[in-house]
């Protein structure tokens, strides 16, 4: 038995060698998605703002990304964000979101749980009942409100960037698919909403593979069908994914949501920019009024709830502000090293 003690003190003792390189995280998920928040191993981000910082991030640092989200530390499903120094004066931080393609625009489900961890570890000080954090991302700023009952956040909603249509009932030929019925929206990012029964898509977990393939399919050929522009920044104007619409498993849910997004992630959470935009596409077709809440499932059985809190104008379009509510769980904290000398040191995905 002293034996089996000692060598796991030296397991706990151990030191990577000189040289190799040294990530940490914290990790979390919010409804099941997961979130790897970089806690040291990145140099600081240069830019002026949130994009600029982005674009640094894809040009000088991917590496890093590779390293953190693909495997063997990672899986095509991961999904991470980087703490950054703020851009605007009212804001308390920065974030830019990473996955397995690149950068995203904006994250919901990253908001509520990055929120849950710089409040929880004592980065920012937590109030109750709630404590409001602003939040710069390459989409503009956020707010975050995180709800703390005895020294804990228990849910954080959040008022998203203003979320638009974009257009509905459009038309697209699908290889494979035929012609299918979508709407196009902004919740953050660019997504493509499609009724489920439309794509013959089935929600439960045994087609999980079906849907990356449609969701990708649909995702294609829309890109190679229109421009996606945003109305002020040329860098947010893409599709970001496919999201799929279907009736909720729960009586006391409205529907359900499941987005394919980046290069075929699924997204365990309900989707904070993708619900932000369903809002808005229910809004414009008058089926969703102010401060009206609906509940959200996604394909684990995760929950959001989000609400019109007032609407806007974006550039040319009628936007609303979305307000998007959900749990999230820190899972562990990691210590992540790359031996130089490792020939799956860039990291790789089989899918």
């Amino acid at each position: 038995m002293r034996s089996t003690r000692l060598k796991t003190q030296a397991l706990r003792d151990w030191s990577p060698p000189a040289g190799w390189l040294a990530l940490e995280t914290i990790d979390a998920h919010t409804g099941g998605e997961p979130l790897r928040v970089i806690t040291a191993g990145y140099p600081v981000i240069e830019g002026d703002d949130m994009l600029a910082k982005r674009r640094y991030l894809r040009a000088r640092l991917d590496h890093l990304r590779k390293a953190l989200m693909w495997e063997p530390r990672g899986h095509a499903d991961m999904y991470g964000c980087l703490i950054t120094d703020a851009v605007s004066a009212e804001a308390h931080f920065g974030v830019l979101f990473l996955h397995n393609e690149g950068y995203s625009s904006m994250c919901g489900h990253g908001i509520i749980a990055v929120t849950k961890i710089v409040l929880e570890t004592g980065m920012f000080e937590m109030k109750a009942p709630v404590t409001e954090l602003r939040i710069d991302t390459p989409a503009g700023m956020v707010t975050a409100y995180a709800r703390v009952e005895a020294g804990n956040v228990k849910t954080v909603y959040f008022h998203n960037v203003p979320s638009f249509v974009v257009e509905l009932d459009a038309v697209v030929a699908v290889p494979g698919l035929g012609d299918i019925r979508y709407d196009l929206a902004f919740g953050g990012a660019y997504y493509a909403y499609v009724n489920a029964s439309d794509a013959e898509v089935d929600f439960s977990r045994s087609g999980f593979r079906e849907l990356i393939e449609k969701g990708m399919a649909i995702k294609k050929a829309v890109t190679q069908s229109r421009r996606i522009q945003h109305p002020f920044d040329d860098d947010l104007g893409f599709l970001y994914g496919t999201i799929f619409i279907g009736p909720a498993r729960d009586s006391d849910a409205h529907s359900r949501n499941v987005c394919v997004f980046a290069e075929g992630e699924v997204d365990r959470s309900p989707t904070g920019t993708g619900v932000s935009g369903r809002a808005a596409i229910h809004h414009a077709r008058g089926q969703l009024g102010i401060r009206e809440p609906i509940v959200i499932e996604s394909i684990v059985g995760s929950r959001f709830s989000v609400q019109v809190v007032e609407t806007t104008s974006f550039g040319p379009y009628d936007a609303i502000v979305p307000e998007v509510e959900g749990r999230a769980f820190i899972t562990g904290r990691h210590h992540f090293y790359v031996d130089p000398a490792d020939p799956m040191a860039a990291g790789f995905m089989l899918r």
